[in-house]
């Protein structure tokens, strides 16, 4: 049984940064593959990007390659999402989750068997 709790959310101008960080609390967390998630208003849920902490490898959508960056900090037990060049398209409630086994080969949410509450991301001049 793993908890998940999202930080690091707020209000950006387009063209800014921002770092959400997620910590993550249980057991064999090598375990697990790490994911961010994202869900507009009226939009499905997103995956953006995993993190296979196990395996050390990474994965992205499409859509954020280039601009966003997952990584795993394993004194903290917290996976981050920093994310470059803010743009109005971002703007969503961001998600951590945590799957079994520790490959990110999947990016669909019904997958991942748990989930942090979300905090919110919005970029508006």
């Amino acid at each position: 049984q793993l908890q998940l709790v999202e930080s690091g959310g707020g209000l950006v101008q387009p063209g800014g940064s921002l770092r959400l960080s997620c910590a993550v609390s249980g057991d064999d967390l090598d375990d697990y593959a790490m994911a961010w998630f994202r869900q507009a208003p009226g939009k499905e849920r997103q995956g953006v990007s995993c993190i296979s902490i196990s395996k050390d490898y990474t994965k992205y959508a499409d859509s954020v390659k280039g601009r966003f960056t997952i990584s795993w900090d394993n004194a903290k037990s917290a996976v981050s999402l920093q994310i470059d060049n803010l743009n109005s398209e971002d703007t969503a409630v961001y998600y951590c989750a945590a799957r079994l086994p520790s490959w990110c080969d999947e990016f669909r949410p019904r997958f991942y068997d748990y989930w942090g509450q979300g905090t919110q991301v919005s970029v508006s001049s």
